[in-house]
């Protein structure tokens, strides 16, 4: 059995920035982000999810983007030295939100301080978004991450693929099927044709569309700040598309009380069983707890149990 826990979204707390530091859209993120979004994610949640994730001991971690709010030089510093308290890069797994890359910026100074948990196996930290999508295999399990994180206009945050992304996630998805490998997707956006306007992967179909040639056992997410569960077409079965809360929601938020899923996989019959454990922040902010949990066999009908 592989255990791999799944958060996103922490949204780690906004450092002071400079007036010349808030051109362009990032005005709107930080006037935001001190109005409203400040009392949403709190640390003390993050702290306490992290904790917990530690207890449990799993294989591995997968973090599905937005780290940062606003892509400010100290913010890329500070998510570094936080993602080193949250484990190695050999432990670790990170991908892109489009907070992350909520503007242009030079890449030494951005993602690619995080460049060593981005990368594929084998492969020097990674330099640019050339990297994607990278592959990590931990025994018979396939982490394929993708990028949906483009700087977008103001009030927008929107994702997308691109269509060379996309092709080589093909090329790469149909291997690792042939090889047997239970193939987990990580993406930011969840990739579904009925999201808003204003926050959707803008190529869900045309990624629905290749997932339907070539499939995957699993796609996770984050982006909406909630645990939720969908379905998309594969070429034996419907494929489980699951988001997960913000890691640092705080306890009477909107999106509920911070989660992150604990997902242990384990081969059964022809195909691959999929346990999955939400663990969410206790009512009083102490520690975490079991908050329901999500059971099925790839290929299969999903089955929730509480």
């Amino acid at each position: 059995m592989f255990t791999l826990a799944h958060l996103s979204d922490p949204h780690l707390p906004m450092p002071p920035a400079r007036v010349g530091e808030l051109l362009g859209k990032r005005v709107t993120g930080y006037v935001n982000w001190w109005r409203r979004r400040a009392h949403l994610h709190v640390p003390e949640a993050l702290a306490g999810i992290v904790a917990d994730i530690r207890q449990q001991a799993p294989d591995h971690v997968a973090l599905t983007g937005d780290l940062i709010n606003i892509s400010l030089p100290t913010e890329f510093a500070r998510a570094a030295e936080w993602l080193q308290k949250l484990g190695g890069p050999l432990a670790v797994t990170v991908i892109p939100g489009n907070h992350d890359v909520y503007v242009a910026t030079a890449w030494p100074e951005s993602l690619g301080l995080w460049g060593a948990y981005i990368a594929g196996d084998g492969q020097p930290p990674a330099q640019d978004f050339n990297v994607f999508p990278t592959l990590r295999r931990r025994g018979p399990i396939a982490l394929v991450g993708l990028s949906s994180g483009v700087p977008k206009p103001p009030f927008f945050a929107t994702g997308t693929l691109g269509e060379a992304q996309i092709a080589k996630a093909e090329t790469l998805l149909a291997d690792l099927g042939l090889q047997g490998l239970c193939r987990v997707v990580l993406i930011h956006h969840p990739p579904l044709t009925t999201e808003s306007r204003f926050k959707r992967l803008t190529d869900a179909a045309a990624f629905q569309a290749m997932i339907a040639r070539v499939g995957c056992e699993l796609v996770l997410h984050g982006h909406n700040h909630r645990s939720e569960v969908a379905r998309i077409a594969g070429p034996a079965g419907p494929i489980p598309v699951i988001g997960v809360t913000s890691a640092s929601a705080a306890p009477d938020s909107k999106y509920g009380r911070a989660r992150y899923h604990l997902i242990r996989i384990e081969r059964e019959a022809a195909g691959w069983r999929f346990d999955v454990e939400l663990r969410a922040l206790s009512k009083d902010g102490t520690g975490c707890e079991a908050d329901g949990k999500l059971s099925f066999h790839s290929g299969q009908p999903l089955a929730m149990v509480a």
